[in-house]
């Protein structure tokens, strides 16, 4: 780690993070690479390896920003809100989640090939804001459905989460494939899929 205050430290790996992220608006994670990224900052290649020892560690680091962002509203929620019906839960939490396009868009990734190009120490602290929107749902589920079972609800909607960006966005090169297959397939909004899903597993009425 390289010498300085917290404060920097914090700051530049903020700094790589937001490159990576400006980037994978415009290009694939395969397009990306760590001298790509280090053109979007103020500092050398070489100085991003003192903070992030490979791109799929950025990455990780950009999903957990994500997820700590959300696990965020999702605790506003409970605390904002007295009561809520299935309805309202359902389209504030689509609405969550149709802001969060980027966390969609990493879920569709290979997890595999990324928390294993990382060093434990990055893992651990992707899986401890992992955990915290687990924990940020049991609260919205506890506090607004406790005839609901939370740990049914959570492992049927987390990873029902992995598949919500390639339903709702398709490049036209994967559009015009589904034409030529003749699939009669529709795209649906991040909103419609994630409100219908949340509907069905509290019982609600879509």
């Amino acid at each position: 780690m390289p010498k300085g205050s917290p404060e920097l430290t914090a700051s530049r790996k903020e700094e790589i993070v937001n490159a990576c992220e400006q980037l994978y608006k415009t290009m694939s994670f395969k397009e990306i690479t760590l001298k790509e990224i280090s053109v979007e900052t103020s500092f050398s290649r070489p100085s991003i390896y003192n903070y992030f020892q490979t791109k799929e560690e950025i990455f990780l680091a950009l999903m957990q920003r994500e997820y700590e962002q959300w696990a965020g509203e999702l605790y506003a929620l409970a605390a904002e809100n007295g009561s809520m019906t299935a309805r309202s839960f359902a389209e504030a939490l689509a609405h969550s989640l149709e802001r969060r396009e980027q966390l969609l868009k990493l879920l569709a990734m290979n997890h595999y090939d990324m928390e294993a190009n990382s060093r434990p120490e990055r893992l651990t602290e992707f899986k401890i804001a992992y955990g915290a929107s687990l924990d940020a749902m049991r609260v919205c589920l506890q506090k607004f459905f406790p005839e609901t079972d939370a740990e049914r609800f959570i492992f049927v909607f987390f990873p029902f989460l992995f598949g919500v960006y390639p339903y709702s966005v398709a490049t036209e090169k994967q559009l015009a494939a589904m034409r030529s297959a003749k699939l009669n397939f529709r795209m649906h909004s991040i909103y419609e899929i994630v409100f219908d899903c949340v509907m069905q597993l509290l019982g609600g009425e879509s």
